[in-house]
């Protein structure tokens, strides 16, 4: 008879016995891992029985085992019964990041299954190697679909024995620009496969993505359908208003209450990221690391590990950078800038309380004209606690004027001003994050500026906004800076 303890934490993986392969089952105990969650114990019987999944579950409930699992048994079987050998299965995966986290565990996973070979396959690494390691026919192929779709046009590499296809966090695939690169890739893999798509969340795209890649007879599963919230239970969430002239002021407190912890704040934009990285670190001593999408992949790579391994440190990132991440024990998620919208947002808390019994905190900063996003997150079942604002800050002017007398750093935090205006246009909630109505003075002065910078706000958007960007840059000319004193 099952324990009190066994019935909350759920089926165990020793019940896939006869299932899947003992040393399958071996390498998983060995991982440290007894119990399913909730998302494998649905997915593993259906996918093992060869079923196409379209699988909607909460960023860090396990998902990658879900698929890991049936793809090497998939290997194992036609590896034992084709008389050729060569790819059987494909992971793709919208960043590098999740590709090479997916990729590390798959290594786990198949650690006595000493036949069984496997490749990453991802940008910013060597083709010619990647080209050799394909040419020999691993079995299984982990990779990013840009730099996949690049090698399936070359002759080395012999996609036709593929028996499964795995798309994962398949909703940014499509956001990230891949829409055509996955087209061309499912188009050119053989029709009789399995095919399994993973994702936080659900929209038109996936939609469009299920009737092009799976079957009629594809099995939906959605282990959030009877939840009353969106995210997972060991998360602590919560809200912050700060006057926007403040918001570093805030996160710099933030950060000295949290330096025995593990933190990962979030950016709207990569200058952003690294001007406020090169703020803490080089001007307070702060121990932060930052990661965005234009460093080059060695240094992201090295960045990662650095934070993976540390057991105090923040990260500083970008929503590109850091989607899919599975670092361990994070212990704070701070959304400095707002998410482009709730499905961002479900994304980025997911790096906290990752896994059966976890706990982790969120805190969402907010100016005061965007405190209406919280309506917005009550609607798709995310529910946030209101923090009140510290009673005083450490007043952070001198330094930012010691540090904007570097004509560097200064053209950093210009450069950070600017990214963080155009983040707002691209936001969904335009009545919300709203460009015409914001003080622009008082947003260069968060960035330690004394006055606006005099760039074209209206760079780099296209020619269907720049009438609103006209109507912004008229706003920014008339207005003037505002000084109030307030208690936050």
């Amino acid at each position: 008879m099952e324990t009190d303890e066994e019935l909350i934490k759920g089926t165990k993986f020793k019940s896939l016995k006869g299932k899947i392969s003992s040393a399958t089952l071996k390498s998983i105990k060995q991982m440290g891992f007894k119990y399913m969650t909730d998302i494998q114990s649905v997915v593993l019987p259906k996918a093992l029985d060869g079923a196409d999944i379209v699988a909607t579950a909460k960023t860090g409930s396990g998902k990658t085992l879900a698929f890991l699992i049936p793809v090497l048994e998939v290997v194992l079987q036609c590896s034992q019964t084709q008389e050729r050998q060569g790819t059987y299965c494909i992971i793709v995966s919208p960043t590098r990041e999740l590709a090479m986290q997916s990729y590390t565990v798959l290594q786990d996973l198949r650690r006595y299954h000493e036949t069984i070979t496997s490749s990453l396959i991802i940008g910013g690494e060597s083709r010619k190697k990647q080209s050799a390691e394909l040419s020999q026919g691993v079995h299984i192929v982990v990779a990013t679909p840009g730099r996949l779709f690049d090698h399936m046009r070359t002759k080395e590499f012999d996609y036709s024995l593929v028996k499964c296809l795995v798309l994962d966090e398949a909703d940014k695939i499509f956001q990230y620009g891949f829409e055509e690169d996955l087209k061309q890739i499912i188009n050119r893999l053989p029709k009789d496969r399995q095919t399994m798509l993973f994702s936080a969340t659900h929209s038109e795209t996936t939609e469009a993505l299920i009737k092009s890649a799976m079957k009629d007879d594809v099995e939906t599963i959605n282990t959030d359908e009877d939840n009353l919230k969106a995210t997972v239970d060991g998360l602590k969430q919560g809200y912050v208003i700060c006057q926007t002239e403040y918001r570093i002021w805030w996160l710099h407190k933030l950060l000295k209450k949290t330096k025995n912890q593990k933190v990962m704040v979030f950016f709207s934009s990569c200058k952003s990221a690294e001007y406020h990285h090169e703020f803490f670190a080089t001007h307070c001593n702060f121990s932060v690391l930052c990661i965005h999408g234009k460093m080059s992949q060695a240094d992201r790579t090295t960045t990662i590990s650095n934070f993976y391994n540390a057991e105090k440190m923040a990260l500083f990132c970008t929503d590109l950078a850091a989607r899919g991440l599975d670092i361990p024990a994070v212990d704070w998620i701070v959304q400095f800038d707002p998410p482009s919208d709730t499905n961002e947002y479900i994304h980025r808390v997911g790096r906290t309380a990752r896994g059966l019994g976890a706990a982790g905190n969120a805190v969402l900063l907010l100016r005061p004209e965007e405190k209406e996003f919280i309506t917005h997150l009550q609607d798709a079942k995310i529910y946030l606690d209101k923090y009140e604002t510290w009673d005083n800050y450490y007043n952070l002017q001198p330094k930012l004027e010691a540090a904007l007398a570097n004509e560097n750093f200064r053209r950093l935090a210009v450069e950070a001003f600017e990214g963080y205006i155009r983040a707002l246009e691209v936001k969904k909630y335009k009545h919300i994050f709203n460009l015409l109505t914001i003080d622009i003075d008082v947003v260069a002065k968060s960035f330690g500026l004394k006055e606006k910078p005099d760039i074209d706000v209206r760079v780099g958007f296209s020619k269907k906004h720049r009438p609103r960007k006209r109507m912004a840059a008229m706003l920014a000319a008339k207005s003037t800076v505002t000084s109030k004193c307030v208690k936050i």
